[in-house]
């Protein structure tokens, strides 16, 4: 090896470091759930989803509702409810606008006393959330 060369391998050396320091220091730090405590509370909530009881329907949707809020205000997105949670998430989920969907749903059965849902519709509602969990990477 030359003389010359050693000082510019170092010099790149050094550069690179610097860039992987600067990568680490501006890298979004990564919320790090208990995947399995949110993975075991999502299959309990659907679980609970019986085709034969639309008691459970609601239900279903409210709980998964409530473990997608949790995973959001865990992660420290702010916000008074989940409603402005998900105004400050608009990056985090892949497809957003099925969760505000899903989110109306709760409200809706939350404050309308004779609201009732198809299985289907608790079914889509739980598939939104599942997606959603899966996006910030709870389950």
């Amino acid at each position: 090896m030359e003389s010359g060369a050693a000082p510019f391998i170092i010099a790149i050396l050094i550069v690179a470091g610097l860039v992987l320091i600067a990568m680490m220091v501006t890298k979004k730090r990564q919320h790090r759930f208990d995947k399995e405590a949110y993975q075991t509370r999502f299959l309990k909530i659907e679980n609970g989803l019986n085709k034969n009881s639309s008691a459970t329907f609601m239900k279903t949707v409210i709980d998964g509702d409530k473990l997608l809020d949790k995973a959001m205000m865990e992660m420290g997105i702010p916000g008074k409810n989940m409603g402005e949670r998900l105004k400050h998430s608009k990056d985090k989920f892949s497809e957003i606008n099925a969760v505000w969907k899903a989110h109306k749903l709760r409200n809706a059965l939350a404050h309308e006393d004779d609201l009732e849902i198809t299985y289907r519709q608790a079914t889509v509602a739980l598939a939104i959330y599942k997606k959603a969990l899966k996006d910030i990477g709870a389950i």
